[in-house]
């Protein structure tokens, strides 16, 4: 009975949300291409301010792995204004500084480096580098934010996009139109080499010292062949050391464009003064050229692809397979497949190889990774418990997916699936955060902030012969990927310490 109120009261909750959000939503754009989109609460006397890029990981230039988080760390270092004690002598030591590290780079890939020229160079380099630093007041965008009572400053960059986000008080709002404008528009690459570094050290805490890290980088790389969904967002190491200034500023030229930005703001703000401060602050921006659209699309997979890493550490087991956009009809019923597998400890997945066979610790599946905004992929992961070997854990998860093959759904599994992804969509809405940033990407995507609300009619559509088509049409053999962490035996570990 429980069940069946949450339901019907969700449903109607749904139409009540749309009917309220299609009156308190202004969006509107500028002559240049730059969008926003207000959505009014007016609960408390704070808003959430949000800047959704278009750009991700999976634009970026090949050679250029990682430029897109480089450049993400690179925002919040100021502008002319914010962030330096001389902005035109810091500009010219950082030029200097930056064509002393493109003379080493130049050096360094020659056939026969000369050892001597290089350090030179590297010199000389840092000795831009440390005149470019006496100018910067550290963390100054940052400060100027928290003193006038913002919380949540942050940023992420995955495969699709880019975001950047936080809160003020309401009577603040001219304030994020003034830093956003000048950090957009006149960005300072300055401690460029410094949070390169910085970088660096992500990439060896999250997958070169991290098993589980390493083996996502090789499943992806092995799993694709042709889409840049195969290369890691956090880039390749000699990319990173190869990044200059130079390109991370032309990247951002061709990329960060009015036309491939959204504005998002929700809380408490009225919208005709956001647009005309939206007009004061970012009018001035004048239309470029829309940035470089990503046209190639992975092949076909030819046959099941498969790698094991042997090392001392936790077994693991992933498999995924190739599906569809966000943008597919086939989309919303992947997802509640996904949903039926692993959604909770009442999935098919947990109730049998955790509870049931006590074959893993964890399990989890889910569509749409690395990114949903092209051809993305389903993915099952398992966590096998001590001793299992991974041929049991292999099997189980096909007997299981044959299952819903066979078209072995109850309408309790398909019920509880739209119910759980119902509150999920409900909690994401509960707050300014969620809702601009959703919205944001909502209207990305798909060209419309509201087509949020119409997924969650497309979810109520789906039926369990949905289920078992997609589960038949992707989840095949020479559709899949397979890769685990195996524990090494003493004489593999021999072998590898006499290799290196």
């Amino acid at each position: 009975m429980f069940c069946l109120i949450f339901v019907f009261s969700g449903t109607s909750l749904m139409g009540q949300n749309l009917k309220d959000f299609q009156d308190k939503v202004t969006q509107f754009e500028l002559d240049n291409g730059l969008r926003f989109l207000v959505i009014e609460r007016h609960d408390a006397p704070v808003a959430t301010f949000v800047t959704h890029a278009d750009v991700g990981a999976a634009n970026e230039p090949m050679g250029q792995s990682g430029i897109a988080h480089i450049f993400e760390h690179m925002v919040f270092k100021g502008s002319s204004y914010v962030g330096t004690t001389n902005a035109k002598k810091e500009k010219k030591a950082i030029a200097k500084m930056d064509q002393a590290y493109q003379d080493w780079l130049e050096l360094k890939y020659k056939p026969n480096p000369d050892s001597a020229a290089m350090a030179e160079k590297w010199q000389e380099f840092t000795t831009y580098q440390e005149e470019a630093k006496q100018y910067v007041v550290n963390n100054e965008f940052s400060q100027i934010i928290d003193r006038a009572g913002g919380v949540g400053m942050n940023a992420g960059t995955a495969a699709d996009y880019t975001v950047y986000f936080y809160s003020l008080p309401s009577n603040k709002m001219e304030l994020w139109f003034s830093l956003e404008a000048e950090r957009f528009k006149d960005p300072v690459l300055r401690e460029f080499y410094v949070e390169k570094d910085v970088v660096k050290e992500e990439r060896r805490m999250r997958t070169d010292s991290n098993p589980v890290g390493r083996l996502i980088e090789e499943f992806l790389a092995v799993a694709y062949t042709a889409h840049p969904y195969g290369i890691p967002g956090i880039g390749w190491p000699s990319d990173i050391e190869a990044t200059t200034i130079e390109d991370a500023r032309e990247f951002f030229e061709s990329y960060y464009v009015p036309s491939s930005m959204i504005m998002a703001i929700a809380g408490d703000v009225n919208p005709k003064e956001v647009k005309k401060l939206a007009e004061k602050y970012f009018g001035d921006i004048p239309r470029s050229p829309d940035a470089p659209k990503l046209t190639v699309e992975e092949p076909e997979q030819r046959g099941e692809r498969r790698f094991v890493i042997e090392e001392k550490s936790q077994p693991f087991y992933i498999e995924g397979y190739h599906t569809i956009s966000s943008k597919h009809t086939d989309a919303q019923p992947l997802q509640i497949l996904s949903q039926i597998l692993s959604g909770g400890r009442t999935s098919r997945l947990y109730k049998r190889m955790v509870e049931k066979d006590q074959t893993a610790l964890n399990v989890g599946a889910f569509n749409g990774f690395p990114g949903d905004k092209y051809q993305s992929m389903f993915l099952t992961y398992v966590v096998p418990n001590q001793g299992v070997d991974m041929d049991v854990v292999e099997e189980t998860l096909r007997e299981e997916i044959q299952r819903v093959k066979d078209g072995d759904i109850t309408s309790q599994e398909l019920e509880r699936a739209k119910t759980n992804l119902r509150a999920n969509f409900i909690r994401g809405l509960d707050s300014n955060q969620g809702l601009a940033m959703r919205f944001a990407a909502s209207e990305a995507i798909h060209g419309s902030w509201e087509r949020v609300f119409e997924e969650i009619n497309m979810l109520e559509a789906v039926t369990m012969e949905d289920i078992q088509r997609v589960a038949n049409t992707y989840l095949i053999k020479k559709n899949r990927t397979v890769g685990m962490i195996q524990t090494a035996s003493e004489e593999d570990e021999k072998e590898v310490a006499q290799a290196d």
